[in-house]
């Protein structure tokens, strides 16, 4: 099992009031640099809030949501010092409640 770091926010907040886009892409860059290989996703509507132990979560975070979810735990505790709204945590996957960590509910029309 992986261990997932995550930040959890309303979409509208993380992907239209922040500046997360150019945080992103600063990061990408970053990598591509060191040549590093990507370990963070933006996932809309994160499936793994509908395990049962994110269940207190979900409901107290305005939906629809968005996650970054990265296997950095240093990059997310970055994230988290430059965005004031947002739930942090972790979980490991896959498991019995969480078969795919960056699966998203959200479906393409």
């Amino acid at each position: 099992m992986t261990t997932y770091y995550y930040i959890l926010a309303s979409q509208k907040f993380l992907i239209e009031e922040e500046p997360l886009e150019e945080v992103l892409r600063e990061r990408t860059r970053h990598y591509q640099e060191k040549k590093q290989e990507i370990d963070f996703w933006l996932v809309k509507q994160p499936a793994f809030l509908e395990a049962p132990e994110f269940a207190e979560i979900k409901a107290k975070c305005p939906q629809p949501a968005a996650a970054i979810i990265s296997t950095n735990q240093q990059f997310i505790t970055w994230l988290k010092l430059r965005l004031e709204y947002v739930v942090v945590g972790e979980f490991q996957a896959p498991s019995q409640t969480i078969t795919d960590p960056l699966a998203s509910l959200e479906t393409v029309s």
